[in-house]
């Protein structure tokens, strides 16, 4: 099968490269090898390529370039963000249970507190107000949700760390956010922010955590001082290279893609909603991100139904891709109050830059095919 047979909607779990970033990248793949961390001429290039990537990717998320730490992606961003604010002043970290499972794993990791989040998947403020006191240290709170697409009112979550738990951070996975959301304006208020670069067309393993002036983290890993001795290693110059083209894309043409992919996926849902009977959508269409679709559909388990549409070309997934090999419930379908079997009935279709009309028509075709197949008609 060719790529030009499939309708790819699986954006969430990973874009396309973007072309400026590949030639962006492709230098240092060849001739400006540089390590960065070095003296000589070759190196001098590598580390004025890497300054201006800082440069650019400062400017895209609102920081300062020396608030800007590249990261192995998001994962390692959410963990130096929270052990590493917590190695530094302990106390107790505080997150929802929507929450990805890098930030999830890592408050269990630290003993942390877990509040619930409403039918909606926004957290519930009455149980995170009671959560807070004065020795919690981090509230990590991603500002959307990297399965259902909500977005968190992270300004309203900033001003209850203020009121209630005033020597607390706020850290913010806005990895799944940048594509959609002006986050330099929208994570102003947390001095925590990580993102990842392949999820707006940069390449996979780099990203990158914002920490404002004022806040410290001691690093998780320990070498040779990179990053201000926040994060330690030789820096991926391509990788870094790439992100920060990706990102300066991404912006430009944020509020163009906004427009045209939320009608495509208003579209797509629509029209599932209408052809298949028994389907329900995930969360308010209203509070998600534009490149969103997250349905249920009654009766069916959501795995047969991946491989059916894999077969006639659809690429879609079943929540997180971090956890798709998985046939446990989605934790937060159930953090949300939706029961295991309807969960396990639930398909993103996630869209992006790329995603056409055709592919749109594609999936409005094979869905319903795939999903009367299972059920027997």
């Amino acid at each position: 099968m060719n790529q030009g047979e499939i309708a790819y909607l699986d954006n969430a779990a990973t874009t396309p490269l973007h072309p400026e970033a590949l030639a962006a990248m492709l230098p240092f793949l060849g001739d400006r090898f540089g390590n960065p961390s070095g003296v000589h001429a070759v190196a001098r290039d590598a580390r004025a390529a890497l300054e201006e990537a800082r440069d650019l990717v400062a400017d895209c998320l609102g920081a300062r370039p020396g608030e800007i730490v590249f990261t192995g992606g998001g994962t390692e961003a959410d963990n130096l963000a929270i052990t590493g604010l917590h190695a530094r002043r302990g106390g107790t970290v505080v997150c929802p249970a929507s929450e990805h499972h890098a930030v999830l794993h890592t408050v269990a990791s630290l003993g942390g507190r877990v509040v619930p989040v409403t039918a909606d998947g926004i957290v519930d403020f009455d149980a995170l107000a009671d959560a807070l006191d004065d020795d919690v240290s981090v509230v990590s709170v991603m500002l959307a949700n990297n399965e259902t697409g909500t977005v968190q009112p992270l300004a309203d979550i900033g001003a209850l760390l203020r009121e209630h738990a005033p020597n607390a951070v706020l850290h913010t996975d806005a990895v799944q956010a940048f594509p959609w959301l002006d986050v330099a304006t929208l994570a102003a208020s947390a001095p925590l922010v990580a993102v990842s670069a392949h999820k707006f067309g940069g390449p996979k393993g780099v990203g990158a955590l914002v920490v404002r002036e004022g806040v410290a983290v001691d690093p998780v890993i320990h070498g040779g001082g990179q990053e201000r001795d926040r994060r330690s290693g030789t820096h991926n110059v391509a990788g870094i290279v790439g992100m920060a083209a990706a990102m300066r894309v991404t912006v430009e043409e944020r509020e163009r893609t906004v427009a045209r992919v939320g009608t495509l996926r208003d579209r797509l849902a629509d029209g599932l909603l209408a052809a298949v009977p028994g389907t329900r959508e995930t969360g308010d269409r209203a509070a998600k991100v534009a490149g969103n679709c997250h349905l249920r559909f009654e009766g069916i388990e959501s795995e047969a139904l991946l491989i059916l549409l894999d077969e006639a070309g659809v690429c879609a997934s079943a929540g997180s891709a971090c956890t798709s090999g998985a046939i446990e419930p989605s934790h937060v379908l159930t953090a949300m109050g939706i029961d295991s079997a309807d969960a396990l009935s639930s398909v993103r279709l996630s869209l992006g830059p790329t995603t056409s009309d055709d592919d749109v028509d594609l999936a409005l075709k094979v869905v319903p095919e795939a999903v009367a197949r299972l059920r027997g008609r």
